[in-house]
């Protein structure tokens, strides 16, 4: 069992309010199994699928509902709805490798001076230390143990100014992964409202069809990624669901109501 298996079976047993199950969590032969388990989270991206999905079929189809609002064709629904797709997708992509580089980047940048200081001011660092437990409620005592135990080993000594002093903890995730997470998941769930307009270049949809099943795979989407983005959020996947979906709907209504609005502008 690895170490996020054993926790969100901790966080089940603790909503279920089930004491058994949350000490069967925490015996210490779980705990030891779960860190020799322990690597790199598979669900690391999970986030940046998530957000990238739900930013792709909300605006997709608001374009969507925008031209079906103007009484549009389904071949300009389909023109602007994939340039929407597209570019869209692709700035959210390099939005998401450029925020997780500079974060990496930042992370790094502080380490290094903070590795500086220990090395050149060890005793204004350990002073530092000693008060951060201090503020943290230890007494005298346990705040000078404490730093002499965290500073016999350099590494361990700066990687804890990281954390009591800055708040900051290194992000493993890749930002190549994470932008090519955002794309993927963007360009999928987004290319859902579009999906019966691609068939009717290869076989006839009926008129006044195409919306109404665009709206239908549009709903069913929004749910489940809103369902889905409980796995982040750890709260519950239907309230989730729902909530995502009223955000979606909201946002289709308005750029339906504008297209009503202005479509003798493309008359």
């Amino acid at each position: 069992m690895s170490i996020s298996k054993r926790l969100e079976e901790a966080r089940r047993a603790y909503a279920r309010g089930d004491e058994a199950a949350a000490a069967a969590a925490h015996e210490p032969s779980a705990i030891a199994q779960a860190a020799e388990a322990h690597g790199a989270a598979s669900g690391q991206y999970l986030g940046d699928m998530v957000y990238g999905g739900l930013d792709g079929i909300i605006t997709t189809f608001a374009v969507v509902s925008g031209v079906a609002g103007a009484s549009l064709s389904g071949h300009i629904v389909l023109i602007l709805g994939m340039a929407n797709l597209l570019a869209d997708g692709f700035s959210m992509a390099v939005g998401a490798y450029l925020s997780a580089k500079s974060e990496r980047e930042y992370y790094a940048r502080e380490r290094q001076r903070e590795a500086w200081e220990v090395e050149h001011f060890p005793d204004g660092e350990r002073a530092e230390m000693y008060q951060l437990y201090r503020q943290k409620g230890y007494d005298d005592e346990e705040a000078r143990r404490l730093v002499e135990i965290k500073t016999r080993n350099p590494v361990r000594w700066v990687e804890t100014m990281m954390v009591e002093e800055l708040s900051m903890l290194p992000d493993e995730r890749s930002p190549a992964l994470s932008g090519l997470a955002t794309l993927g998941a963007f360009v999928a769930a987004g290319f859902l409202p579009l999906l019966v307009y691609v068939l009717d270049l290869f076989i006839v949809v009926p008129t006044g069809v195409a919306f109404p099943v665009a709206l239908a795979l549009s709903g069913l989407a929004l749910f489940g990624l809103g369902a889905a983005k409980a796995f982040v959020t750890k709260l519950s996947p239907w309230r989730s669901g729902i909530e995502m979906l009223l955000v979606g709907g909201l946002a289709a209504g308005v750029a339906f109501a504008v297209g009503a609005l202005l479509k003798g502008i493309a008359a």
